[in-house]
C-alpha cells in the first residue's frame, strides 16, 4: 500500500506563490509518475500537472503551464508543485497521485492524498 500526504497549501493574495510537497510512503519502490490535479468547489477534478519517474518528462494543464512547475524528489519520494502567479481561479483543491493507470493526464491512478487547501484572495 501507497501513503501519499500533501502540505503546502494556505491562503495568498492574487500574483503570489505557493509550494505544494506531496510524500509517498509506504511501497514506493513502484512509482513511475505522480500528478497533480485539483478539484474547485462545484467543479469537476481536473489534471494540472503530472511529471515521470524515470525521466525528466513532465506534464502540464494548459491553464497553469509558465505559472506552475512539478518537480520531485527520488530519493525523498516526494513531488513538488511550485505555483507562481497565482490567480483567484487556482482556487481549489489540489490532489496528488500516484501512477496512472491510463495516460498521465486521466483521473484514473492508483493512489490518491487527501487533498490540501489553496485559496487565493483577490
Amino acid at each position: 500500500q501507497v501513503l501519499l500526504e500533501e502540505s503546502g497549501g494556505g491562503l495568498v493574495q492574487a500574483g503570489g506563490s505557493l509550494r505544494l510537497s506531496c510524500a509517498a510512503s509506504g511501497r514506493t519502490s513502484g512509482i513511475y509518475a505522480m500528478g497533480w490535479f485539483r478539484q474547485a468547489p462545484g467543479k469537476e477534478r481536473e489534471f494540472v500537472a503530472a511529471i515521470s519517474w524515470s525521466n525528466d518528462n513532465t506534464y502540464y494543464a494548459d491553464s497553469v503551464k509558465v505559472r506552475f512547475t512539478i518537480s520531485k524528489d527520488k530519493a525523498k519520494n516526494t513531488v513538488f508543485l511550485q505555483m507562481n502567479s497565482l490567480k483567484p481561479e487556482d482556487t481549489a483543491v489540489y490532489y496528488c497521485a500516484q501512477n496512472p493507470r491510463n495516460n498521465v493526464y486521466s483521473g484514473n491512478y492508483e493512489y490518491w492524498g487527501q487533498g490540501t487547501q489553496v485559496t487565493v484572495a483577490s
